[in-house]
């Protein structure tokens, strides 16, 4: 019997949803109920540009929180993947929504963005 290495399988599967999605968001809790400010924050953001994306809880996932940080090479939580690209975490993301960057970013990726008045 072949022994798998412990990190392959969670790579793939974060890299499947990675894929699978558009926009993806890994964070604490769930973009109904973040268990974080900082995912919070990025929840926020993104709904207020009306952006559809697939919210991914770490805390419910003990393999992908440690996975994800080494996948991005990032060490903290959370992390925006957009069209299989890695964004950045809450600072990035705040900063890039606050200078118009984040809207231009995910509509020249082909990401719809309708944001809310």
């Amino acid at each position: 019997m072949m022994e798998a290495t412990t990190s392959a399988p969670v790579e793939n599967r974060i890299r499947g949803l990675i894929d699978e999605n558009d926009v993806v968001l890994f964070m604490k809790g769930t973009p109904v109920f973040p268990q974080c400010g900082f995912s919070a924050t990025v929840v926020q953001m993104l709904s207020l540009l009306g952006v559809r994306f697939k919210g991914f809880d770490v805390l419910e996932d003990p393999e992908v929180r440690q996975g994800i940080k080494r996948f991005s090479d990032w060490p903290t939580i959370p992390q925006l993947y957009v069209k299989g690209e890695f964004v950045g975490g809450c600072d990035i993301v705040r900063e890039m929504y606050e200078t118009g960057e984040l809207s231009e970013f995910l509509s020249t990726r082909g990401v719809s963005v309708e944001p809310r008045v």
